[in-house]
């Protein structure tokens, strides 16, 4: 589901994310609209056409949004995505967030394992041609270092409700979070933006509304 189109209000959004509770999904994902420049919708956008939502209003959707849905039985456990119980949380997504080892399969495919991150030829012609002569369909392929994956882990755990484990990322990362950081983090927590406590570091709502902020720390 989609949020802060044009013309859209908060009424109306409510009003959707009522009809699709009354059918009781498993899980459901709630996006906010992004505009891409080069788009026939991010050109109309930049011609005037019509106009979005402004930061203020994105967040009031945001946090609506967030208080309806846990109102209604829903755990808010990743910027945009509810379940209605723990076990109904995409598995898919959450390798991703983890930095667990997986394999894409099929063209623009990526994969990723340790440190290594590598993705599949767009082109369906490239792609089957490569597998025709014998060869991996693999464009091109990252190696990372330690900080780009200590930086990716922050990043994504702060989108998501159970955050950073500080023991974990200092062992898996070498680096303590907590001690090279923790001006920024009290700072942080005394607004109200994340809650440090059982070793963990976690985004509140209003930590998650501005994920992507907060992982500047």
């Amino acid at each position: 589901m989609i949020y802060g189109i044009p013309g859209q209000t908060i009424h109306s959004w409510i009003d959707t994310l009522k009809q699709a509770v009354a059918f009781a999904p498993e899980h459901l994902s709630c996006y906010q609209l992004t505009l891409e420049t080069t788009t026939s919708l991010g050109k109309r956008h930049q011609a005037g056409e019509f106009s979005i939502p402004g930061e203020e209003l994105q967040y009031e959707f945001f946090m609506k949004t967030s208080q309806f849905l846990e109102e209604g039985g829903y755990t808010h456990y990743e910027v945009s995505n509810f379940a209605r119980e723990t076990k109904y949380a995409s598995r898919h997504n959450q390798k991703y967030w983890d930095h667990s080892p997986y394999l894409g399969l099929g063209p623009a495919a990526h994969s990723f394992k340790n440190n290594r991150r590598w993705w599949n030829h767009r082109s369906i012609d490239q792609y089957i041609a490569a597998v025709n002569a014998g060869n991996l369909p693999v464009e091109e392929t990252e190696i990372l270092t330690t900080e780009q994956l200590r930086l990716e882990a922050l990043y994504l755990g702060l989108r998501t409700k159970k955050g950073v484990n500080l023991e974990d990322f200092k062992n898996r990362y070498q680096y303590d979070l907590f001690t090279e950081k923790k001006k920024m983090l009290v700072k942080l927590q005394e607004e109200g933006f994340i809650h440090i406590q059982n070793g963990s570091l976690r985004p509140t709502p209003n930590g998650l509304a501005v994920a992507d902020s907060l992982s500047q720390i």
